[in-house]
C-alpha cells in the first residue's frame, strides 16, 4: 500500500502543476516543489504527524502543513480538486509529456484547442506548432521524444514502487499459516529498470487462506482471475499482481521458471529437449517417462542441464548461458561488497538531513568510507559559496573523531558546464578528497557537442567520477546525446569513473551503456545520491543496475580497500 508521504507528495506536485497551468506565484510554485521532495524523503509517516510535527520536516511551512491535515482528513487536497475543475482535462493529459511545461500544454490547448497525445502530435506533422510563440522546430522535437519517452513508459512502474508493494506482500503472505515459502520472481527479481506486473511465488499444499489473505488486501482494486493455482489483481495505483502457488517441492523449478526473461527460459528449454528432458514450473522430467528428477532448488535444475546457478540479475539471454556452459560468469558485485558511497548531499544544498544525521546513517550501513558531496555554486538555486563549503570541510574534520570507524572524505559535486568546464579552479578543487562532475543543464545539446562536453570534464585532473552520466529521468526526461564510445574511451584514458546512480527514477548509468562502457575499461562508482536518510536503502537498486551490466567488485572503486581508492583519486597527479 503506498505511504501518505508519497501520495501527499504526488498531491502537492499536482498542485505546483497546476498553479503553474493557472498563472501561480513561481514563488508557490517552487515552493510546494521543494516540500515535495521533502515530504517524500521524511522518515516519519505524515499520517500521524500533527500541524508541530508537520512543520518539523524541512521546507514544510504553516500552509503546507495544513494541506498535508487536510489529506488526513479527506484522504485528497482540497485545493487540488478545485484547481482540476478549472482546467481542461486535455491540458493535464498534456503536462504528462516530458519536455512539455504545463504553462506550453495551456497554450495548445488556447490556441489550437489540442486536448490529447494524438492530436498533438498530428499538429506537429502538419506544422501547426510553428507559428506560436515560444514554439519552434527544436520545441517540436522535444515534444516528439518527450511524447516517444511515455509511450515506451507505457503502463510500466518505477523499481522502487513495485518493490516496495512486493516486499509487503511477500511479509503478510509468509504469515499466512500453511505458507512454507514465498518470494517474488519476473522482472523484478531480475532488477529491470521498470516493472509491468509483479509475479508473487508461494509453496504451500494448501492455497486457500493465502489466496484469500492476497485478494483482500487493502490495496487491491479488482481481481481479475482467481483459482486454486494462480490469482491476479490488480491495485488501486494500475499494478497488476499475479500470485501463484505451487507445491513446496516444486519451488526451484518455479522460481526458474518464473524469474528469467522469455528468451532466457527459451534457451533453457532447448537444453533440456536437447537433453530427452522437459522443463516446466513443477520441475525437470524425462521426457518419455515423465519422471521426475529435480525441482526443489533452482541451484540442482541448473545443475542437472549441466549449468552453474545463473544469477537472476542477468537471466536475459545476452551471453550468460554460454559463459555458464564455459564456467566464464563473473562475480557480480553484491551490496556487502561496497566499503562505501561516494555521493551524498546534506541540507547545507538540496538535502533533507544534516551532516550529522547522513553521516550516522552511512555508519548504520557499516561502512568503511563516506563521502559527502554537495552541490557547487553554478547551481545557483543552491546558494553554494566558497565560505560555506569550507565552513563544511571543518564540520567533517570535527565530526570525523566520533566516528572512528567511518572514514569521512570532504567532496562535492561539480557541475559540467556546456563546454566542459566545472565550477572552481585548480587551486580551491585540490582541497577536495574528491570531485564528482555532473550534467545539470543544457540537456538538449546535439550529440557531438555533448561528447565533447564530457571528455573536457573526463580531462579536468580533479574531476574523479562523472555522475548520472546520461541525466535521464527515466519516464520525465531522456538521456542526453553523446557518442558513448568516445566518452568511455576518454574514461579509461583519464582514469575517471562513471557512476551508477542508485535514484530509482535514475538508475544511471543504464546497464547496457555500463556493460558497454566495461570492455572500454573503465571503472564505476555505485552510488546513493542520497539526499535524505531513507535514500541510503536505494543502493539495491544500484547494485542490481550493476548486476544487470556484468560488473564484478574489481570494476568498482567504492569496493576497494581506502587506500586503493585514495590512489585512484589522485588521478595521476
Amino acid at each position: 500500500m503506498a505511504r501518505a508521504n508519497d501520495e501527499v507528495a504526488e498531491l502537492l506536485q499536482e498542485l505546483a502543476d497546476l498553479l503553474s497551468i493557472t498563472g501561480g506565484e513561481a514563488f508557490k510554485v517552487r515552493a510546494y516543489e521543494k516540500a515535495v521532495r521533502a515530504i517524500a524523503g521524511h522518515p516519519e509517516d505524515v499520517a500521524d504527524l500533527d500541524l508541530a510535527g508537520l512543520k518539523k520536516i524541512p521546507n514544510v511551512g504553516q500552509a503546507i502543513a495544513k494541506k498535508i491535515l487536510d489529506y488526513q482528513e479527506t484522504g485528497t487536497i482540497r485545493q487540488v480538486e478545485d484547481l482540476r475543475t478549472q482546467i481542461p482535462a486535455g491540458v493535464r493529459a498534456l503536462t504528462a509529456i516530458p519536455t512539455l511545461g504545463p504553462k506550453k500544454a495551456l497554450v495548445l490547448y488556447e490556441e489550437l484547442r489540442i486536448t490529447s497525445v494524438a492530436e498533438l502530435a498530428e499538429a506537429i506533422d502538419q506544422d501547426r506548432l510553428r507559428d506560436l510563440k515560444g514554439f519552434g522546430e527544436k520545441t517540436e522535437e522535444n515534444i516528439l521524444r518527450g511524447i516517444a519517452l511515455m509511450e515506451q513508459a507505457g503502463d510500466r512502474f518505477l523499481i522502487d514502487a513495485a518493490m516496495e508493494l512486493a516486499d509487503e506482500i511477500v511479509s503478510t503472505l509468509q504469515d499466512v499459516p500453511g505458507c512454507r515459502r514465498c518470494a517474488y520472481a519476473g522482472s523484478l527479481r531480475r532488477m529491470r529498470e521498470t516493472i509491468g506486473d509483479v509475479d508473487i511465488l508461494a509453496a504451500s499444499d494448501d492455497p486457500g487462506p493465502i489466496m484469500e489473505t492476497f485478494a483482500s488486501q487493502p490495496f487491491v482494486s479488482d481481481v481479475i482471475a482467481r483459482g486454486g493455482k494462480k490469482t491476479s489483481v490488480r491495485t488501486t495505483k494500475g499494478l497488476q499482481i499475479d500470485l501463484r502457488v505451487v507445491p513446496l517441492e516444486s519451488w526451484g523449478a518455479a522460481m526458474q521458471y518464473f524469474t528469467g526473461s522469455k528468451q532466457h527460459n527459451v534457451h533453457i528449454r532447448e537444453i533440456a529437449v536437447r537433453a530427452g528432458l522437459k522443463l516446466s514450473e513443477y520441475g525437470l522430467f524425462e521426457a518419455e517417462s515423465g519422471d521426475l528428477i529435480v525441482s526443489s532448488t533452482e541451484e540442482e535444475v541448473y545443475d542437472r542441464l549441466g549449468l552453474p546457478w545463473i544469477p537472476p540479475t542477468i537471466r536475459e539471454d545476452q551471453g550468460e548461458i554460454e559463459a555458464a556452459l564455459k564456467n566464464e560468469l563473473p562475480p557480480l558485485v553484491r551490496v556487502e561488497d561496497l566499503r562505501g558511497d561516494l555521493h551524498s548531499h546534506t541540507d547545507l544544498t538540496d538535502g533533507l538531513a544534516t551532516l550529522e544525521e547522513m553521516t550516522a546513517a552511512a555508519a548504520g550501513r557499516g561502512l568503511e568510507y563516506y563521502a559527502i558531496t554537495d552541490h557547487a555554486p553554478n547551481l545557483y538555486m543552491q546558494r553554494m559559496t566558497d565560505e560555506k563549503m569550507l565552513a563544511q570541510r571543518e564540520a567533517v574534520r570535527e565530526l570525523q573523531a566520533r566516528h572512528p570507524d567511518l572514514t569521512l572524505l570532504h567532496g562535492t559535486e561539480l557541475n559540467i558546464d556546456p563546454a566542459g568546464g566545472v565550477d572552481w579552479p585548480a587551486e580551491f578543487l585540490q582541497g577536495f578528497d574528491l570531485c564528482v562532475a555532473s550534467v545539470h543543464s543544457h540537456f538538449t545539446q546535439d550529440g557531438a557537442e555533448m561528447t565533447r562536453r564530457f571528455i573536457a570534464a573526463c580531462e579536468n585532473p580533479y574531476v574523479n567520477i562523472i555522475g548520472h552520466p546520461t541525466a535521464r529521468a527515466i519516464g520525465r526526461r531522456p538521456p542526453v546525446e553523446a557518442d558513448w564510445d568516445e566518452v568511455f574511451k576518454a574514461c579509461a584514458r583519464t582514469g575517471t569513473a562513471l557512476e551508477i546512480n542508485s535514484f530509482p527514477d535514475r538508475l544511471d548509468l543504464p546497464a547496457d551503456l555500463a556493460r558497454r562502457a566495461k570492455r572500454h575499461g573503465v571503472k564505476f562508482s555505485v552510488d546513493t545520491d542520497a539526499h535524505a536518510v531513507g535514500h541510503h536503502r536505494n543502493i539495491r537498486y544500484g547494485v542490481g543496475t550493476a548486476q544487470r551490466a556484468w560488473l564484478t567488485p574489481d570494476d568498482v572503486i567504492n569496493t576497494w580497500p581506502l587506500d586503493r581508492l585514495r590512489a585512484f583519486l589522485r588521478k595521476g597527479r
